[in-house]
């Protein structure tokens, strides 16, 4: 082994892996000083937790070879090299192209990742053995410019009542940075496009709900001072930072289920690579049980058609999907107003 290189015992449920770390005092988060080895042992920490939200699904991995201040790219097809227990499902990309992706299906395949200089997490929201059907319904809250964590804190409540609404049970996590991400489980029958519907239905109605505070308009220029609830990350090949992700920002956050009890009074900036292996031992995890009773969106797809009656048609999908049925047209409004 190489004198810049170290091993790292790493536990699972085929019992213990010897993982190698190259360069483990290469610093990925200058600020604080976050090593390579540190992210490695922060997984182990949290690896019984993180496979069970990030695991058995497609995972694209965001991967920073000199440490998050530099050069940064996606794998989505499973890196050259990987062991014999880190394997690759086919999926389907919104071009009709299939490809196999990274599935991680033990802390040690995480582990794995890092060695490849993975810092982000970006898990499907389907599992592997159906990666066309979302078992997950998704929603972001993002803060926009004037606004801040604080304001998405009621528009997750809200989204929450909604759900149940709707017979679905929702999760919380911060997103890691300034937003929070809402997730609730769903059974895998229905196909992206599908969900997605279901997620614009749910978002109108928070948005019908609080039309000050909610928007789900896709273009900046008319958000205004609102969360805005992207509907999009329920696309095909969209994903979010994952539950217990590390982030590529300069405090080292990490994306942290928290529950619902714990919203109104948790400091995203205080759930770290540093702080969250202690308080997942002193709190347990709060997604331990997400899957146990997945609802269906039945109801979210009759909102959808009762708004498809009203007038409300298909959003915008991302600029790089081929044009999609009913889409409306690809153009800011404020172009296509001077637009001859």
């Amino acid at each position: 082994m190489s004198a810049d290189a170290t091993e790292i015992v790493v536990g699972g449920p085929h019992g213990d892996r010897t993982m190698r770390v190259s360069s483990p005092g290469r610093v990925l988060w200058p600020d604080v000083g976050i090593t390579k080895l540190d992210l490695a042992e922060y997984i182990v920490a949290v690896g019984e937790a993180f496979v069970a939200a990030n695991g058995d699904r497609p995972v694209s991995l965001q991967r920073f070879p000199g440490g998050i201040d530099g050069e940064q790219f996606f794998s989505k097809n499973p890196p050259k090299g990987a062991p014999e227990f880190v394997r690759a499902v086919p999926v389907v990309y919104p071009s009709g192209r299939t490809h196999p992706q990274l599935v991680i299906d033990e802390p040690a395949g995480a582990v794995w990742a890092v060695q490849m200089n993975t810092v982000v997490f970006h898990p499907w929201p389907s599992l592997a053995e159906n990666t066309d059907n979302p078992d997950q319904l998704r929603l972001d809250l993002d803060p926009q410019p004037g606004t801040d964590f604080d304001d998405a804190i009621p528009v997750a409540v809200e989204l929450r009542a909604v759900l149940a609404e709707a017979g679905l049970t929702a999760f919380v996590k911060t997103s890691g940075n300034r937003g929070l991400h809402v997730f609730a489980p769903i059974e895998p029958t229905a196909e992206f496009q599908v969900v997605r519907h279901a997620v614009i239905a749910a978002a109108r109605e928070v948005e019908r709900r609080m039309p000050t505070t909610v928007t789900t308009a896709w273009w900046k220029e008319e958000r205004g001072e609102r969360i805005f609830l992207d509907f999009n990350q329920a696309n095909r090949d969209r994903t979010m930072a994952g539950a217990y992700s590390p982030r590529a920002l300069a405090h080292a956050p990490v994306s942290c289920p928290i529950t619902w009890d714990e919203l109104a009074s948790t400091d995203p900036t205080a759930h770290t690579i540093l702080t969250v292996p202690d308080r997942l031992r002193r709190t347990g995890d709060p997604w331990a049980d997400m899957h146990a009773s997945p609802g269906r969106i039945d109801v979210l797809l009759q909102w959808w058609e009762r708004d498809l009656e009203a007038g409300l048609g298909e959003l915008p999908f991302p600029p790089d999907y081929p044009k999609m049925p009913g889409e409306p047209p690809r153009v800011q409004p404020s172009r296509a107003r001077h637009d001859p």
